[in-house]
């Protein structure tokens, strides 16, 4: 048996039955028993760090407060559990006070610590981080297991990454973990999709990458590991119905039907990709994402971009089927890029696809830079990389919005949306139903907002691109095109 294994076998023996006993850790009478499912997932995982997180209701808390029971009975176990405000830890203290005497006999709190301590020496505080700098209170601390409830109320993944330092063990039979739960929503909604949601899909562990570039996280050069990943994640959801205990009569979901749609989206179906005041609510992961498929060669392909040097650029590739659907199958998301170096990029990258019909560009790409010179398209175009300028006329932002709404529609006849993604297109899958609307004109984005993709996909759509079938290419194998051709570029 594989070690991975025989670990995981090992949590799930201790996890089901945590009992009174004259042998604190052993016995038969059950005080805490996870609910089947995702509870049980949560308190069995192996992952490094590990997200339970969900509908409202769906058992969070008292998984977080039972994890750490499944090491406290070792001398060396050293945890920290923490809420984002004092208020919000009296309530888990009060749990824990219900729960821990009953499940570990002779455990002691100490009211000022703010702390348990087991007949074994091991160790669980209780804190609160409410600014950021309170993390700072544990410089030179070392804890073996680290958890955070409801996440999201930390705005930034600072406190996270830092708490993330403090996690270290001298013994072999004792892992390091951090833990969290939280709701969708909240001030830290994206930085927790992004680390947590938006890699992998549910339930499936996955190497730990980078929030900003999505880059795995690997050992630097000259480490005796250079290039090896460095942990794994996973996310869990949760629904209000794995727990059996609330959702049995039917009260607390007749509670959670009566909010708003975006926080019924959130805190009832653990909707990950609705934000209020979202642009694209209608966006929905499990009808807009696809798994990757093999393009059939005759479908048309064709580009778009917008390009940034020092914000972001964005480049994505999309297919039409013959039904007219719009797939999004790959994506493009760098930074500090020069122009000629993009267009190599995208070169080699489309090696593999066969003819690209068409590329769109942002049109301010085409002005020219200073009296003399080729623009930055220009440049691009003389390597290779053709474009054509996307469309700048007086409401296209608008226009273009609208027709994303209407590709995210189901199809009447088709019964399928008219817009989808492969799911290996994860920021473009992340921002766009996070993009907020603008407040002074909510007919459009606003533009102050991670929006690079979401106008590549709109430069894109306002081609209004259709199936080879009703399309003549005039582009053939021989055409010629000039550089200085202000109008498409070829």
């Amino acid at each position: 048996m594989k070690k991975e294994e025989q670990e995981l076998e090992s949590k799930q023996e201790i996890l089901p039955e945590l009992s009174v006993s004259t042998d604190p850790y052993q016995g038969r009478n059950i005080i805490f028993k996870p609910n089947d499912g995702p509870q049980t997932d949560f308190l069995a995982s192996s992952e490094r760090e590990v997200l339970y997180g969900g509908s409202a209701g769906g058992g969070k808390s008292y998984a977080m407060l039972a994890d750490p029971l499944r090491y406290i009975a070792h001398p060396q176990f050293s945890g920290l559990l923490v809420r984002h405000t004092t208020e919000e830890l009296r309530e888990l203290v009060w749990k824990s006070q219900e729960l821990y005497p009953k499940v570990i006999p002779n455990i002691k709190w100490s009211e000022r610590k703010m702390q348990w301590v087991a007949p074994s020496g091991g160790r669980l505080w209780f804190s609160y981080l409410d600014r950021e700098e309170d993390v700072l209170r544990y410089q030179g601390l070392a804890f073996t297991w680290i958890g955070f409830d409801e996440l999201t109320q930390w705005p930034t993944p600072f406190s996270w990454n830092y708490l993330r330092s403090r996690l270290r063990t001298a013994s072999d039979d004792l892992p390091i973990y951090m833990r969290a739960t939280t709701n969708p929503g909240g001030a830290g909604h994206q930085w927790v999709k992004k680390m947590f949601i938006d890699p992998s899909p549910y339930n499936q562990a996955f190497w730990a990458t980078d929030i900003e570039t999505g880059k795995r996280l690997e050992y630097p050069k000259d480490h005796s590991k250079e290039g090896k990943p460095l942990f794994k994640r996973k996310f869990i959801p949760a629904k209000l119905f794995d727990n059996p205990y609330l959702a049995e009569s039917g009260e607390y979901e007749t509670m959670l039907l009566s909010l708003p749609d975006h926080q019924r989206k959130q805190l009832l179906e653990g909707d990950w990709d609705v934000a209020e005041g979202s642009a694209f609510p209608e966006f929905n992961r499990e009808i807009h994402v696809v798994k990757p498929f093999d393009i059939p060669n005759s479908w048309k392909k064709f580009r778009a971009c917008d390009y940034g040097y020092g914000s972001y650029t964005g480049v994505l590739w999309f297919a039409v089927s013959p039904d007219e659907q719009l797939v999004i199958y790959r994506e493009l998301y760098v930074k500090k890029v020069l122009a000629t170096d993009l267009a190599d990029m995208i070169l080699e990258t489309e090696k593999t696809d066969g003819n690209i019909v068409y590329g769109v560009l942002d049109s301010s790409l085409w002005h020219k830079r200073g009296d003399t010179g080729p623009s930055l398209a220009e440049q691009m175009i003389i390597r290779g990389c053709r474009w054509r300028p996307s469309d700048r006329s007086k409401g296209s932002r608008v226009a273009g919005k609208n027709e994303i709404h209407r590709r995210l529609q189901v199809d009447e006849f088709t019964e399928k949306p008219r817009l989808v993604f492969f799911n290996n297109c994860t920021n473009t899958i992340s921002q766009l139903p996070s993009i907020p609307l603008d407040k002074k004109n909510p007919e459009d984005v606003d533009t102050n907002s991670e929006d690079h993709l979401y106008d590549a996909l709109r430069y894109g759509i306002m081609t209004r691109p259709r199936s080879n079938l009703f399309d003549y290419n005039p582009l053939t194998s021989n055409s010629g095109f000039q550089v200085a051709d202000e109008k498409f570029g070829y």
